[in-house]
């Protein structure tokens, strides 16, 4: 099942987003599907939560304390067109996706693929930490500024090195707390795509203080094109992850190649670190960390031969997930 906020291409200013499902032949509106199905049977109003009151966006659906899963019910029971002006099926065309969860409670970023992980350790000169191999690693990103797809990003105030970086994000459904990592995938509801923007010059020089990142880092997250349930991937399992391509490309130019299957670290293994001793909640995001080659500080020189500048798109692709693209503008005078 695909999963994304969704609003008409020309609709008005401020229009609110709706609630989407994919399906072969375009987006099926799930809320004309939630009163087509109380329209066929009113008892299901008294039922189900799913029926009692309009849906609205999957904040608003994790708030009422339903998992992702319960909107396939909708899916299942939708009968066809009927009337076809009540716009029940969406023309992808026609369509602007905003991100897979408006306003998640956190965004903790890990660090999972030992490429990455040694290359960026290799540029220091030293060897990777043998408690990286032991601790999923995570920092807290800033979830006042998450992107959806398509929508701009610039680079900070100062920074003249704009980098982005290529990862899988995992989107937690469920109230947890000390979960053991062979149970912690369980709560996980979906996956889409997450680019963990960059300002490496001012990361640069924040690291010398060995505290984490500040400035260089949360100044915008994008997530996107919309969210994947489990059960779409499970046939790809292998170790870690699953054995689907992810390929980063600005314009042109093909920057990365990487597998999801490459990580260390598992989400179960990720989700079990996260929810130790505190409690994790519906829509909190994971992210896996920059997948090898996924990013400009790796590959800068033999690929762009330069950082991000205003004018260029940034498009990150997972197999199964889609394709999220961001073009890179100049920064606003005033926001």
């Amino acid at each position: 099942m695909r999963i994304a906020h969704v609003r008409e291409r020309h609709a008005p200013a401020g229009a609110p987003w709706r609630l989407a499902a994919g399906l072969e032949r375009g987006w099926l509106d799930l809320e004309i599907a939630r009163r087509r199905a109380v329209a066929a049977e009113p008892g299901r109003r008294h039922d189900a939560v799913l029926y009692r009151q309009p849906l609205g966006t999957l904040d608003e659906h994790l708030a009422r304390g339903l998992r992702i899963e319960a909107l396939g019910e909708l899916i299942e029971r939708f009968d066809g067109p009927h009337d076809e002006d009540d716009g029940a099926i969406l023309d992808e065309g026609d369509l602007v996706f905003g991100p897979p969860v408006l306003r998640p409670p956190s965004l903790r970023d890990f660090y999972a693929f030992e490429r990455h992980v040694a290359t960026m350790w290799r540029r220091r000169g030293q060897d990777v930490p043998e408690a990286w191999y032991r601790l999923p690693i995570f920092y807290f990103s800033n979830v006042s500024e998450i992107r959806g797809p398509d929508q701009p990003v610039w680079a900070p105030r100062g920074c003249r090195e704009l980098d982005f970086e290529l990862e899988v994000c995992a989107v937690v459904d469920t109230p947890a707390v000390d979960l053991p990592a062979e149970r912690a995938e369980e709560a996980i509801g979906g996956y889409t795509i997450l680019n963990d923007w960059s300002a490496r010059d001012l990361q640069r020089d924040e690291s010398t203080v060995r505290l984490g990142p500040a400035k260089g880092k949360d100044f915008a997250a994008t997530i996107g094109p919309w969210l994947v349930t489990p059960d779409e991937l499970a046939d790809a399992r292998q170790g870690s992850g699953y054995d689907l391509g992810m390929t980063a490309r600005v314009g042109d130019v093909e920057i990365s190649r990487g597998r999801w299957a490459d990580a260390h670290f598992s989400f179960g293994q990720m989700l079990e670190r996260a929810s130790a001793d505190v409690r994790v909640r519906p829509g909190d995001l994971l992210g896996s960390g920059t997948v090898g080659t996924g990013c400009l500080l790796e590959v800068r020189e033999e690929t762009l031969g330069r950082w991000l500048e205003p004018g260029d798109e940034v498009a990150l692709a997972v197999e199964r997930l889609g394709e999220l693209r961001t073009p890179i503008v100049e920064r606003p005078d005033r926001r």
